[in-house]
């Protein structure tokens, strides 16, 4: 829309783009679009959950990029994911957000890196 040729926008849920990535499933709104997404090098994921946090699985799937870029709206569940991301990832930057004053209500911003081995 904006005229930029170097981006595509691909719509699918977290367990989709495991399925995808995996080759366990073909998905017809990637092959509409020509995208096979093991033609691209993805190394960064950005991740912005329901308040319930990322699931186990997707958390799994997670811990196999390089960078994560995890916005949050619930810093009880982002410590949650946390405790399992920070095991093969190093938190590089936190930033908190407020956006909802005068409620109890905050955005939280982490960026993490893979841990060296």
């Amino acid at each position: 829309t904006n005229g930029i040729g170097n981006v595509q926008l691909i719509r699918l849920s977290a367990e989709e783009i495991g399925q995808a990535l995996s080759g366990e499933r073909k998905f017809r709104r990637l092959q509409d679009q020509e995208v096979n997404l093991l033609d691209y090098k993805i190394e960064t994921v950005f991740v912005d959950p329901p308040r319930s946090g990322i699931d186990a699985a997707t958390l799994q799937l997670l811990s196999k990029f390089s960078s994560i870029l995890y916005i949050s709206c619930n810093p009880d569940t982002l410590y949650d994911n946390l405790l399992q991301l920070t095991q093969t990832h190093e938190i590089q930057q936190f930033a908190l957000f407020d956006q909802f004053p005068f409620t109890h209500h905050i955005e939280c911003g982490v960026m993490l890196t893979r841990k060296s081995d």
